[in-house]
């Protein structure tokens, strides 16, 4: 990660820099990168057989599980439930800013860690636990919320209907520009380009939910976007009956809304989390070096074409994958965006977890002394990093089984696609595209994971 400096697979943070995402390497792994890649690249093949012979009609069609006691829906669907998560997300929000706009621009200032590691991989990961919890979070709402009612109209009300035809489109757009100040920009860390981004963000969306109604922000907060995405493989979700219940989650993504747009968000989580391995490899360090651009713009042009290679080989699967089913090419990619999730799951488990287990503590801890003035409001300033969960090992054997059973998930929700949309007859060989594709995106996600 840009910015965030990258040390040795101990974990430690190392003169004041926050510590990468990677601490897992070939020689971490349980067995030789060749039989690793080999054995996950047969594991999909023979799923992809097991699934041809053994499913042969959908199944995934009925997300609902067993509710949870009523007394538990009732409590989360409490005005003063929503009222408290609201008020604990600007809490959230005002620290950090507080600590972006009057603490110290050091490497003991919180913000960095708050915005790349906190809410950029824990937020997302607590989604997938937990259900959709930035849309109750999120700061932005509630100061359009506030907004709304100074104006006197409601917070759902705008100018003008913001289009269904545009879906997430804006949120590909506005997470791709995330990903670039993470992964490409020049002093990406620094308060000032942290406060220019903070501000911006906050000053666009607000207004833009205040022309277009609330609903622009599902359709072009890509933070939020992103969590409603990875919170339908929540185990714990709405039933039809709208009380809360365990579900199944691959019958639940199996059952998302083929958003236009939702293949591009997919594209760029997928994109950019390949181009943050391949740019801690030695060869992309040779690269930038001996490049004629200046580092900010190869960066870019690397992750520009990262993401569309990565983007475009999935929708070409797609669209080769439903031409059976007659679908138009939208459509198609539409389709099975969500059939990547459990990859996109997979890649940020196995990519951050270190990052998350380290650098996430070690935000905390800083989040007791925002200003830097010694204080200690939190009680955390005596704490050290516990570094249990990122032993060296463990942390390759968790990055090979996040990925591989990401994508084994991915051929099965695929599989179900397939059986949905396709007649019986073509709908085990039309899947040969998404299956190809799948199984280069694991070869390459861990040869990229590892063999840096």
């Amino acid at each position: 990660m840009n910015g965030l400096g990258r040390t040795a697979s101990t974990g430690e943070s190392v003169g004041g820099t926050l510590l990468a995402h990677g601490v897992g390497s070939r020689e971490d792994l349980p067995l030789p990168l060749s039989f690793t890649v080999t054995g996950a690249a047969v594991t999909l093949l023979v799923s992809f057989v097991a699934l041809g012979v053994l499913w042969r009609t959908p199944r995934l069609t009925r997300p609902d599980g067993p509710p949870l006691p009523a007394p538990v829906t009732a409590v989360v669907d409490a005005r003063v439930t929503r009222l408290l998560l609201r008020a604990l997300g600007m809490v959230a929000f005002g620290w950090v800013g507080l600590a972006a706009v009057f603490g110290a621009d050091d490497a003991l200032n919180p913000t960095p860690g708050a915005v790349y590691v906190l809410l950029w991989v824990g937020v997302p990961l607590a989604s997938v636990l937990l259900g959709p919890v930035w849309r109750v979070l999120n700061p932005l709402r509630t100061l359009h919320v506030a907004l709304s009612k100074a104006l006197g109209v409601r917070p759902e009300d705008g100018l003008a209907t913001l289009p269904s035809r545009v879906g997430v489109r804006p949120a590909a757009v506005v997470l791709f520009g995330f990903v670039w100040l993470e992964l490409a920009a020049p002093e990406n860390t620094t308060l000032p380009v942290l406060r220019l981004f903070l501000a911006t963000y906050l000053a666009v969306h607000v207004v833009a939910a205040t022309y277009f109604g609330s609903g622009w922000f599902a359709a072009a907060d890509g933070f939020e976007t992103f969590s409603d995405l990875l919170g339908r493989f929540a185990p714990i979700g709405r039933r039809t009956d709208r009380r809360l219940g365990w579900r199944n989650p691959l019958a639940a993504l199996a059952a998302t809304p083929a958003t236009p747009g939702m293949f591009a968000v997919v594209g760029v989580l997928l994109g950019s989390t390949a181009f943050d391995s391949l740019s801690n490899s030695p060869w992309w360090v040779t690269q930038v070096q001996d490049s004629p651009l200046p580092p900010t713009v190869t960066g870019t042009l690397g992750l520009l074409g990262t993401v569309a290679l990565v983007t475009g080989v999935f929708a070409a699967a797609a669209v080769g994958s439903g031409r059976r089913a007659r679908l138009p090419a939208p459509q198609a990619a539409a389709a099975f965006a969500p059939t990547l999730v459990p990859i996109v799951v997979g890649y940020f488990v196995a990519h951050y977890w270190s990052l998350l287990v380290v650098v996430g503590q070690q935000t905390l801890i800083q989040l007791s002394d925002p200003l830097g003035t010694g204080d200690d409001w939190l009680g955390l300033a005596g704490r050290t990093i516990d570094y249990t969960l990122i032993d060296a090992t463990f942390v390759a054997a968790l990055q090979v089984g996040a990925i591989v059973t990401g994508h084994v998930l991915g051929v099965v929700l695929a599989h179900e696609k397939a059986l949905r949309l396709m007649p019986q007859r073509h709908a085990v060989t039309g899947q040969l595209p998404m299956l190809a594709v799948m199984v280069a995106y694991t070869v390459g996600g861990l040869t990229l994971l590892f063999a840096a």
